[in-house]
This record gives C-alpha cells, structure tokens and sequence, in this order.
C-alpha cells in the first residue's frame, strides 16, 4: 500500500514514479495532465528557462513513453493529455486548442491536448501567465477549469499522472470534484500541497 505524501477532503497527491504508482489506484472518471513533451532542447529566444528556480527543467523534460501513456488511458474513463501532438495516440475527433492570446514569437500560438471525447474540437483563449507557483510550463488555472468542464459531469474523480505545481487538483477543488496528483519531484508536491491549502507565498525569480 502506497502512502499519500497529503491526504486532505477530496484531494490526494503521491509522491513518486506515476508508472510505480498507478497500478495501485482505482479507475477514475478522467485523466487530466500535461506530460513532459521533450522540446526542452528546441527553445529559443526567451529568458525563463535559465532561471536559476527552473535549472532542472532539462534535466526532467523527457516524454513519457507510449506504454506510460497507454497505462493512463486505461486507467480513466475519459482523457485529455496536453501535447497530445508529441505521443503516439490513436486518431481523435477533440483535440482542446488553447489559443494563447500574447504568445511572443519565438513561442507557440497555439497548444493541443488530446481526447478521447466523440465531441467537434474545443478552442480556449487565454493568454500565458506567469509562472507564479515556480514551475517552467504552468497552465493556467482557468485553462485547466475549461478543460474539466470539456469532460462534463463525468470528471468526478480527476487523476494528474504528472501534476507538477498542481494546477489540475487546484481547479478540480474549485469546482468540488475529486482528484488524485503523482508527481516525481518533492519540491513540486510541497508547492502544490500549499496552493491547496490557499497559503500566501512568493518564489524567487
């Protein structure tokens, strides 16, 4: 039996390997999450990612493989993987597009997830923000609200394999639904475990 690193209401998070730890947890309703895509050595142009706070970026930007992403599918009834483009999924009917609004031109304009959903695809507009919870590639929580509202009301119980600052257990308290977060990196679980308790806090720039 694998120990929750926090444990609160509705809310879990793991700290761990997610191919170590999925295996032990029940079926849930949808998989939200925004996997590592492996572009890191692709960027250009900008600044943040030499900041001293993300000097790990690199070293953990390597994507799932397609056994990793085969295992979160079949854990879930429904799915939305961010950067959905990068992994081999079968062919989907919904992608999600997040339109950013104030992308620069070195960044992307646009950003997909995949889903498995039999719905038209789903555009959000939103600009990027900045990354307030000190984590290189942070969606933003009204993004990832968007996304659970996508899935309807069958996203009771949300599962983020790679959860990083916690964004998808933020928006998934926010709208009173359950979530589970499994994340590799102990300073992002303690990152997430005190935006869920709602603390007041500023991380270097």
């Amino acid at each position: 039996m694998i120990e929750p690193y926090y444990d609160e209401g509705d809310i879990q998070i793991y700290l761990g390997d997610c191919l170590e730890i999925m295996p032990c947890l029940p079926k849930v309703d949808l998989v939200l999450t925004d996997p590592p895509y492996g572009i890191g050595n692709k960027m250009s142009g900008g600044t943040w990612g030499s900041a001293i706070k993300y000097a790990d970026f690199r070293a953990w930007d390597e994507k799932p493989n397609d056994s990793t992403v085969k295992i979160m599918i079949d854990l879930s009834k429904k799915s939305i993987i961010w950067g959905g483009n990068y992994f081999s999924l079968p062919p989907s009917r919904c992608w999600l597009v997040w339109d950013k609004r104030n992308a620069v031109p070195t960044m992307a304009d646009c950003e997909l997830a995949w889903t498995n959903f039999d719905k038209p695809v789903k555009r959000f507009s939103c600009g990027v923000g900045i990354h307030t919870f000190g984590h290189p590639t942070e969606k933003p929580l009204k993004l990832i609200k968007w996304c659970i509202k996508q899935a309807n009301n069958i996203s009771q119980t949300i599962l983020d394999p790679f959860m990083g600052s916690g964004t998808t257990l933020v928006a998934a308290k926010e709208l009173g639904r359950k979530a589970i977060g499994i994340e590799i990196e102990e300073k992002y679980c303690e990152i997430a475990v005190r935006r869920l308790q709602q603390e007041v806090f500023k991380w270097p720039k």
